[in-house]
Order: C-alpha cells, then structure tokens, then sequence
C-alpha cells in the first residue's frame, strides 16, 4: 500500500562551525533522510531540489540554506530525476556531505559497556542495500552505533545505502576496526560477542543473559560466506537462527532485525 510520508514539524539544530575535511556529497533523497538531515545536523547540506509536492513544507530547509548562501531550487520532476540519478528520489533531494566514519581504538569497548551501549558489529556484509536496511533497523530501535569490519568485502556508507536506510545514517555512529580479530578479542572483557552462522550450533532461542552482566554485541557475517575463520575462532559463542529448513537462511538484515529486537528488550 502506497501511503503519503509523514511530515512533522521540524525543529532546525543551531549552526555550527564549518568541519574541516570535506568530502564527495552524497545525494540523499526522499523525504524521512532529508527531514533527519536538516534536523540533526543541517550545516552538511550543500544544495537542495525538490518538486512541487514539496513546495509547502520546505519552507524552513530553504531558509537555512538562505542563511548560509547556499542553494536550493524548485524543480520539474523530470529534472529531480536526473539530479538524483534515479526515479526513486521521493520529490526531494540534498546533496550534503555524508556522515565520517569514526576510528575504533579497543578502549573504546569498556566505555561503551560501562554506558550500557548496544552494539551491533558487521564482519563483510557486502551489499549497500544491505547495509542501509541495517542502519534503518539500528535506528529504529534506538542502538546508536555500529562498528565494522576491515574484511575487504564490507559495504561502506554510500548513497545506495543512505537512500535505503531512510534517515537512519543521521542517529547512529558507525566505526570500524583495522584489526577485526584483536577488535573481538579486546571487545570480550566488556561485551560478549555473540556471531551468527549456519551450522550445528546452539538456535538463538536457547541464548540467556550473559551469567557476567556483559552487555551482548551480535556479529553477522558476509551474506554469501559468512564470518572468516579467524573472526568465528574470536567470537565468545556462536549460535543460530532455526527455521522450517525450506529455505536456508535469513537476509543478513532480516537476521539483523531480530538481533536488534532482542537487543531493544
């Protein structure tokens, strides 16, 4: 069913100084990531289009940007097309520079903890729809960070991924480890880390709390391989989720979306 997005009244955060390092921007379209955009953290908008749907309630958005002389323009569907580079632009689009990808040094691990900080840890997932329906699903429920892997394979933030994640990128820190093997094995004094994988291992369903009070970090795997050696080898249990057996397993976000419920209990 195809229903109208909701659209709140806003509240614009103040403006802050200019950061250095300035990047590529990303197109974020639609309007939930580009209402999150402007509401948490509107100095990374550099331009901003929208279609006639949008006319009414972009009112505050246009004059931020006025504000910072920056532009922004009403414009033909046809042309909100081309500049998002897909038909799926929802009638609005930002170009803004995207959120940075913050460093994990392991003493990172005990504050989190000690702040009861829920955590969600990817080890190769590949696809960036995959990751922005992460992301989305992270927010959703509240767990404001999620660290990644080194593994060659992992999906890093991009547009694909921040048109599919719906806002999400704006409410949740992602970071990533160099060293992924040590990263778990530092994580386990505070976290127990807990991967996911096929195989005979125990089902989800028989995990309790940790006997410790540890906090627990779930791990998913490359949707096609699965964790590495090394990482499995470094992670504190393995366990599984058991279905019919009519087909194999889970979309690693689906399987993510129940991790995620269960951390939100």
């Amino acid at each position: 069913m195809n229903t109208t997005p909701s659209r709140p009244t806003l509240s614009l955060k103040p403006a802050t100084p200019a950061k250095p390092g300035r990047r590529k921007p990303f197109r974020v379209a639609g309007w939930p990531a580009v209402a999150a955009l402007f509401a948490q953290d509107p100095d990374r908008v550099e331009k901003l289009y929208f279609d006639d749907r949008f006319r009414a309630d972009t009112g505050a958005f246009c004059a931020r940007l006025a504000e910072q002389r920056k532009p922004y323009r009403l414009v033909p569907a046809a042309e909100l097309e081309k500049i998002a580079g897909s038909a799926m632009h929802g009638g609005i689009v930002a170009e803004a520079q995207p959120r940075p990808i913050l460093p994990y040094p392991p003493t990172l691990a005990a504050e989190w903890a000690k702040a009861g900080r829920r955590l969600l840890i990817l080890d190769g997932v590949s696809n960036p729809h995959n990751l922005g329906a992460i992301v989305r699903t992270a927010a959703f429920f509240g767990i404001d960070r999620i660290l990644l892997s080194s593994h060659k394979a992992q999906a890093l933030p991009s547009e694909a991924a921040y048109r599919v994640a719906e806002g999400g990128f704006e409410y949740v820190d992602i970071h990533q480890a160099r060293d992924f093997p040590a990263a778990l094995a530092a994580l386990r004094p505070h976290y127990r880390t807990v991967g996911t994988a096929l195989g005979e291992y125990p089902g989800l369903d028989q995990l309790a709390p940790a006997a410790d009070g540890r906090p627990t970090a779930f791990i998913m795997g490359n949707e096609e391989h699965g964790m590495p050696p090394e990482s499995l080898t470094a992670c504190e249990t393995l366990v599984t989720i058991r279905g019919s057996g009519k087909v194999q397993s889970l979309n690693v976000s689906a399987t993510t979306a129940i991790l995620a419920f269960l951390l939100a209990r």
